[in-house]
């Protein structure tokens, strides 16, 4: 059977046609405004099938800036390798290490992916043997991942609810560096779950007490009615790795690993 020529300009019309693609192929279709609820189900779905496939339980988040370096002025260089050092004793004591009950990991290292503290804390847990997550970002100034997050476990997000959401969900503990408005949003909206009885309580620590008491005054928003007295109860401080560790462990956090002796 042949085709007249204008059947065959009618047949390519069709085929060409963008309302012809599978749906799941057709990318302008995908990125379309009535998509983007399926767009938050999947940026939902790829990390956490990845997280299940890692035996991924339960997470420590650790926040901090971007602009922290190892060789940074002022504090910032006690700042990355106190990061540094507690991302290796969570991971080491918390229940990241293979082998922990044979199925599950416990108390992973949980960063926004970035350099600066996150990338000190995901280095941390490397220098353990163990994964660290990195919940990436886009951003106008891409953001790049730090080479130390585990690769399998290192995402990048367009919607900053999914990504905080993914931060939230798994966390056990949440330890903040130092850093900007970036940091200031992640700890508020931690705590401000946690208030609100959003989320289960849990330990939170502020590294690093005289930069956190000059940069807010904690004490004046009870003085103003603001927040009840019991708020300032849902963190505490703490100026080392180690204090960090031990506060959380005083504080609730669950460490169901057993170091092998050898």
């Amino acid at each position: 059977m042949t085709h007249e020529p204008d059947d065959i300009a009618a047949l390519k019309a069709r085929l060409d046609s963008p309302s012809y693609r599978l749906a799941a192929l057709d990318q302008d279709f995908l990125l379309s405004d009535s998509m983007r609820g399926m767009r938050f189900l999947l940026e939902y779905a790829k990390a956490e099938e990845a997280l299940r496939a890692w035996s991924v339980r339960s997470t420590v988040v650790v926040f901090g800036s971007a602009r922290v370096r190892a060789d940074g002025p002022g504090r910032q260089a006690y700042w990355y390798e106190q990061a540094r050092t507690f991302g290796r004793i969570c991971s080491q004591q918390g229940g990241a290490l293979d082998g922990h009950g044979g199925v599950e990991r416990d108390n992973v290292i949980a960063t926004g992916g970035g350099p600066g503290a996150m990338e000190a804390a995901n280095r941390g847990a490397c220098d353990a043997g163990a994964p660290s997550i990195g919940f990436n970002i886009v951003l106008p100034h891409e953001q790049m991942p730090n080479a130390y997050s585990t690769p399998a476990l290192t995402f990048r997000f367009h919607y900053f609810a999914m990504r905080k959401m993914h931060l939230a969900m798994r966390a056990k503990a949440l330890v903040v560096f130092p850093g900007g408005f970036g940091t200031m949003d992640e700890l508020f909206e931690l705590l401000t779950l946690t208030q609100t009885g959003k989320a289960p309580r849990v330990p939170v620590i502020l590294f690093d007490k005289k930069y956190w008491t000059e940069v807010i005054n904690f004490n004046a928003f009870v003085e103003h009615g603001m927040i009840d007295p019991a708020d300032v109860e849902l963190f505490s401080f703490a100026d080392t790795a180690e204090e960090a560790w031990d506060h959380l462990v005083k504080r609730g956090l669950l460490t169901l690993y057993e170091p092998k002796i050898t």
